[in-house]
C-alpha cells in the first residue's frame, strides 16, 4: 500500500505542478456560475432563480466537462509513459504491477477530485451570497450530493482513459479514441436510445427502458440528480421517464462505483499482459 500511495503522491504532485488542478478548478468555478446563472434565461429569466433550475444548469455542465476533462488527465497514463520510455524506468521499480496502475489511478482521481470539489464549491459560496430564494441547507444538500457524483462520474472516465491507455500502442491514437469515447457517451448514446424507440414503436417496455440507462455513466449521473426533483424532469431528457422510485440515491452511486472498478480492473489486467 506505501509503493501504491508513493505513486499517488507523485502523480499528484505532476498534476500540481503542470497546474492541471488550478486549471480545472477555475474553468469549473466560471462555468458552473456562467451556466447557472443564466439557466433560466429562455424563460426570460436571470440569475438564481431556483434550485432546481440551479442544479439542473450545474448538471448539464458537468455531463459534458466532467467526463472531457477526466479523459484529457489520463487518457496517456499508460502509452504515454511507453512512448516517453519511462515505463521501464517505474517498472525496474521494487512495484508490483497493480501497485504502479492503482498509484497513477489514484493520483489522477485525486487530482480531479481535488479541482471538483473546489471549483463547485466555491460556485456553490457564490450562489449562496448573491441569492435568497432558497435556504443554505437546501443548497448545501443538494450541491453537495451534485459534487459527490460528479466526482465518481470524472473518476469513471478517469478509469476508461486507463482503459484506452493500455489498449493503444501511440499516444495520438489514445488521445482520438479518448474524443471518440466521449462523443459516444455523452452525445450519441441517448440518440441512439431514442432512435430505438421510436423505430420499435413502443416495443421497447416501459420497464425495460430505465435500465437501458444504466449503459451510460452519464445517464446514471443524470438520474442521481434529476430524476428527484419533479421540476427538473422537464428538462432531463430521457430520464424524465424512468421513474426516480426505480433508483436510489445509494443505489446509484454504487452502480457509478462499479462503472469505476470494472474499467480499471480490465485495465489493470491489460496492462499486466502488455508488460510480462
Amino acid at each position: 500500500m506505501h509503493e501504491t500511495l508513493t505513486v499517488a503522491r507523485k502523480e499528484f504532485r505532476d498534476s500540481l505542478r503542470n497546474r492541471w488542478i488550478l486549471a480545472i478548478t477555475v474553468v469549473l468555478t466560471l462555468f458552473a456560475l456562467g451556466l447557472a446563472y443564466f439557466g433560466a434565461a429562455t424563460a426570460g429569466q436571470v440569475g438564481f432563480v431556483s434550485l432546481d433550475t440551479t442544479i439542473v444548469s450545474l448538471a448539464s455542465l458537468a455531463i459534458y466537462i466532467i467526463p472531457l476533462i477526466a479523459l484529457l488527465l489520463a487518457y496517456h497514463s499508460v502509452v504515454g509513459e511507453e512512448e516517453q520510455g519511462t515505463l521501464l524506468l517505474l517498472l525496474s521499480y521494487p512495484l508490483t504491477h497493480l501497485q504502479l496502475l492503482g498509484g497513477k489511478f489514484l493520483g489522477h482521481a485525486a487530482a480531479l477530485a481535488v479541482s471538483t470539489i473546489a471549483g463547485f464549491g466555491l460556485a456553490g459560496i457564490v450562489i449562496a451570497a448573491l441569492s435568497s430564494d432558497f435556504s443554505a441547507l437546501d443548497l448545501w444538500s443538494s450541491l453537495g450530493w451534485f459534487i459527490l457524483t460528479s466526482v465518481l462520474l470524472g473518476w469513471v472516465f478517469i478509469a476508461i482513459a486507463y482503459l484506452i491507455s493500455t489498449l493503444v500502442s501511440e499516444k495520438s491514437r489514445a488521445a482520438g479514441l479518448a474524443l471518440i469515447v466521449w462523443f459516444l457517451f455523452v452525445l450519441v448514446f441517448d440518440l441512439g436510445l431514442l432512435g430505438l424507440l421510436v423505430a420499435s414503436d413502443g416495443a421497447v417496455s416501459s420497464e425495460l427502458f430505465p435500465y437501458l440507462l444504466l449503459l451510460n455513466p452519464t445517464d446514471v449521473f443524470r438520474l442521481a440528480n434529476l430524476a428527484g426533483f419533479e421540476a427538473t424532469q422537464a428538462y432531463s431528457g430521457l430520464v424524465s421517464i424512468a421513474s426516480a422510485r426505480l433508483f436510489q440515491p445509494a443505489l446509484l452511486a454504487g452502480i457509478l462505483l462499479i462503472w469505476v472498478i470494472v474499467p480499471f480492473s480490465v485495465a489493470a489486467w491489460l496492462f499486466h499482459k502488455r508488460i510480462s
